[in-house]
């Protein structure tokens, strides 16, 4: 099973490599991929931490992902939303249905509910929520899982490790969140 990660400037770092670190700890394969407009590899995230992508945007999108997995972050959630090869990936895994679509933090607003991509129940970080329609608004919780439209939103970097264990039992089960959270010593589990 492949998840994919796109990564732009202004990425939230931290959102980003728990989600990375986390599934690929849990045995998931992830594909990082840079939404850079140049075609490079690395992006300078949102605390000037540069993390590499393993490819461009531009050269998957032919592939197909059990999950794409959206870290927000200022401007980097925008830069994702205006990505048109990540837009394409999303549209794609909504439409085939067979796929889960995830966002944490910024990018359910910006990105998904931009692109009209959230159908159902939804959260986002505190700052953003006022951008989603209050029908969708699920405020009060850290993590939404919509399985009607197989999207999975998060608030923020305080909810990343929270998100990135849910993104795990949804791909790959309860038992298999439960072995990756044990060695982490996580008050929250």
């Amino acid at each position: 099973m492949k998840v994919l990660v796109p990564i732009a400037d202004g990425s939230e770092e931290l959102e980003a490599v728990t989600m990375i670190d986390l599934l690929r700890r849990a045995g998931i394969d992830v594909t990082v991929a840079s939404c850079t407009t140049d075609g490079g590899l690395e992006i300078c995230a949102s605390r000037g931490v540069k993390l590499v992508a393993d490819h461009h945007i531009s050269t998957l999108t032919d592939e197909r992902y059990a999950m794409i997995a959206l870290p927000g972050g200022m401007p980097g959630a925008e830069l994702l939303r205006d990505t048109a090869p990540l837009l394409t990936l999303l549209k794609q895994q909504q439409q085939q249905g067979n796929g889960w679509i995830a966002a944490i933090c910024a990018a359910p607003a910006v990105v998904l509910h931009s692109h009209g991509l959230i159908k159902g129940s939804a959260t986002c970080h505190p700052a953003f929520q006022a951008q989603l329609p209050a029908a969708n608004l699920m405020s009060d919780q850290p993590v939404v899982i919509d399985h009607d439209n197989r999207l999975v939103t998060s608030q923020g970097p305080g909810t990343a490790m929270t998100f990135a264990l849910t993104l795990i039992e949804i791909l790959a089960g309860a038992d298999k969140r439960k072995l990756t959270a044990a060695p982490l010593c996580l008050a929250i589990e």
